[in-house]
């Protein structure tokens, strides 16, 4: 009888095994292919580094043209265990040039990342030993699905009252849809839904968490001054050039989503040659500005933008891909609550029967290594991931 295992289980099995200790991690470096894609490297580099990943034992892709330098830059796959990487990290060490430094330092980091954490503004920390959940809570009167809607103050302050009792570790609090062709609302309408809620909340239950989905760097102020501690921008701060500006004086965390256009037109503008890499690599971009500016990276959250300029086929293509934004070196949130393909994937079905392949979704943002979800179901999501947290990592119960 032959078994098949899986990578979680390899270090118990070794144990198990009765392997000298010694010898345990020797073993668990051979145990996995992890393959890693360089983006945009020069084209010499990516020649050293596919002669020197053979002689390490692994592999490296590279495109047809690469050996002739066709090109200046160019993608690499890399195909290899722990073990490999290690042998090519000394290499590289070796060679300071064609900006092999900066593939060095980028792969020490991925292979041996520091503990993710978000820092608010207060001082207290958010981490991430396990997945937390964001409650949803949509102060408008035409949010897509029509249950997460809470016009009244009494109504929301139950609502967020159930979505703490249930788990939810943040609030986050909208006032302006931003479904497919929407419109913007005015920014002083949209104070004035989102402020006296924040306040509300924060008066009622005051060791909340509280995000403000905002895109204007106005309502985002007047939000954290109201209460509020993290600030969730759909637009990654292209949407208001003062956003930076706030995030830099305030301390405060934020969400950097990404999105091409408004919610209006943003349906317009779906291609990609590569969506996953495309998204990542903007995310960086935008995450490095802040760097420059003195932010650090537990003030930064990426969230792909499930939904926001991209189609159905898109949308499963970034959630599969969802790893490749886990290895950035930031946490990260997945936001695909009864969104639209949830209901396409499932033959048509509206928001309102969405429950389970949102559910689904929160389980891949596990496999996957995300920090975070964002969701309309508090306790349904939570106890799925609670449920396959406790599978893929016992010891941990």
């Amino acid at each position: 009888m032959i078994l098949k295992l899986e990578p979680q289980t390899l270090a118990e099995e070794l144990g198990q095994l009765g392997v000298h200790p010694a010898s345990e991690k020797i073993f668990l470096y051979k145990g996995e292919i992890l393959p890693l894609k360089l983006v945009d490297i020069r084209t010499p580099a990516a020649n050293i580094i596919k002669q020197e990943m053979l002689a390490c034992g692994g592999d490296c892709a590279i495109p047809a043209g690469c050996v002739v330098c066709a090109e200046e830059r160019v993608d690499a796959i890399l195909l290899g265990t722990r073990k490999h990487y290690a042998r090519l990290l000394e290499k590289l060490a070796q060679m300071p040039y064609f900006g092999m430094a900066a593939v060095q330092s980028e792969l020490e980091a991925l292979l041996d990342p520091a503990p993710l954490q978000t820092i608010l503004a207060d001082g207290r920390t958010l981490t991430y030993d396990r997945m937390l959940v964001m409650g949803i809570l949509n102060i408008t009167p035409d949010s897509f699905y029509a249950d997460s809607r809470v016009p009244q103050l009494e109504q929301v302050l139950e609502r967020a009252g159930k979505m703490l009792e249930q788990g939810a570790t943040i609030l986050d609090v909208g006032g302006e849809s931003t479904r497919p062709g929407s419109d913007a609302v005015a920014a002083d309408e949209e104070q004035q839904r989102v402020v006296p809620v924040i306040r509300a909340i924060k008066e009622r239950y005051p060791d909340c968490i509280i995000s403000i989905d905002t895109y204007r760097a106005a309502t985002a102020q007047a939000a954290l001054a109201a209460g509020a501690d993290i600030i969730n921008d759909v637009t990654a701060m292209a949407g208001d050039a003062a956003m930076a500006d706030l995030v830099v004086s305030s301390k405060a965390p934020i969400i950097l989503m990404h999105m091409r256009g408004t919610p209006k037109d943003m349906q317009q503008n779906c291609a990609y040659k590569n969506v996953v890499t495309e998204v990542a690599a903007y995310l960086v971009q935008q995450a490095q500005m802040l760097a420059e500016r003195g932010v650090s990276k537990d003030k930064i959250i990426f969230d792909p933008g499930i939904g926001f300029a991209k189609d159905v086929k898109q949308n499963l293509q970034l959630m599969q891909g969802l790893k490749s934004l886990t290895g950035l070196g930031y946490p990260v949130l997945l936001a695909a609550s009864r969104k639209s393909t949830v209901g396409s994937v499932l033959g048509g079905l509206p928001a309102e029967e969405r429950l389970e392949g949102t559910i689904a979704t929160s389980c891949q943002a596990v496999y996957a290594g995300a920090q975070m979800v964002r969701v309309h179901d508090v306790q349904e999501n939570l106890r799925a991931i609670r449920m396959l947290e406790a599978i893929l990592c016992p010891s941990h119960i």
